[in-house]
């Protein structure tokens, strides 16, 4: 399997996960190590930043894992803007998730903030990731202001739907080649992971689907592995669709 490209940074996983839902710290830490993912997301917002009490980032080994601060639970743009700049500022890093939500009920984000955050965080040279609607005019606007990937939802965030609206998915997918395209939502279990990565996906970012299976572990590993396989094959590029049968022995040759 291909390495994952973000902003000239090279990852080997194709998965990133969340760490918000998990029981404690001990079980969030072996979910992202069952996983195989090389990149987490830490909510600025809902994490202890004074390193002085224990916080979830006390179960992040920081030395192997990449971190990435997200905005969730921010409402604005502006909101967005103040939570990336905190988490520079007490050194998490200068990449972020942007992530502004416009309804409270559906989840869905904002797209005028979401343009907003992120057209001023890449001024201020963050490497920024939006989390956006399966809209191709908007994920363009999104990527004309310097975002380094593009993140839209699968289904409404937490809810495992799996991929709702595969007609748009796919329409992403043939007309976004200038950065990665990463599925961000609505996975509900590893079959979905892996459908999205056969659709071309450059990547499956998660949360709620491992944290809040009965056994978050074997979830993490089996994400892992749809990922993989799933990533695999669409680089192996599969057979064509036939309305008929078609013979798996040759019948040329076949003496009579």
């Amino acid at each position: 399997m291909s390495d994952l490209v973000i902003a000239g940074r090279t990852f080997k996983s194709r998965l990133i996960v969340g760490t918000g839902k998990y029981k404690d710290g001990p079980e969030t830490a072996k979910a992202i190590e069952a996983s195989g993912a090389e990149m987490v997301t830490v909510a600025v917002r809902r994490v202890e930043l004074d390193r002085t009490k224990e916080s979830l980032l006390d179960y992040i080994d920081t030395n192997s894992m990449f971190l990435m601060p997200n905005t969730a639970g921010c409402y604005t743009g502006e909101e967005a803007i103040r939570a990336a700049r905190l988490a520079r500022e007490v050194g998490l890093s200068d990449w972020v998730k942007v992530e502004v939500i416009g309804d409270r009920q559906t989840l869905y984000p904002d797209v005028a903030g979401t343009l907003t955050a992120t057209e001023v965080l890449v001024k201020e040279g963050f490497t920024v990731l939006p989390y956006t609607s399966d809209d191709i005019v908007f994920a363009k606007r999104l990527i004309d202001v310097g975002a380094a990937a593009v993140m839209p939802l699968g289904a409404p965030i937490g809810s495992g739907l799996g991929l709702q609206n595969v007609a748009n998915l796919r329409i992403l997918r043939e007309l976004i080649t200038e950065v990665p395209l990463i599925l961000d939502a609505g996975v509900g279990t590893a079959s979905d992971a892996a459908v999205a990565m056969e659709l071309g996906f450059d990547g499956v970012l998660m949360n709620t689907a491992i944290a809040e299976a009965k056994d978050p572990i074997k979830m993490a590993s089996a994400m892992k592995h749809a990922v993989i396989a799933g990533r695999e094959a669409y680089e192996a590029g599969r057979m064509p669709r036939r309305l008929y049968a078609s013979a798996s022995s040759p019948l040329d040759g076949i003496s009579k």
